[in-house]
């Protein structure tokens, strides 16, 4: 199972991102386990400048704005 954590203040693009990897997951049967970390000094700690953030298996991945589905795929499968 891979840890997905979506670093943001729970904003409409976080919620989307989290939609986003959820959808990716299914479509790949991949099993992931999403956490949403809203905490800001948790999402500075991770490195994230600009929200929303995505990070796999403790390694931050994406930052800012919302990934291509194709890339989060490829992501979940690596």
């Amino acid at each position: 199972m891979r840890k997905v954590n979506i670093y943001g203040p729970g904003c409409k693009r976080c919620e989307s991102a989290a939609s986003l990897v959820d959808e990716a997951a299914r479509a790949t049967g991949v099993e992931v386990s999403i956490e949403k970390v809203t905490d800001p000094k948790s999402i500075a700690m991770a490195g994230v400048m600009s929200t929303p953030g995505i990070g796999i298996d403790g390694k931050l991945v994406h930052t800012g704005g919302l990934p291509d589905s194709e890339q989060v795929k490829t992501w979940l499968a690596e």
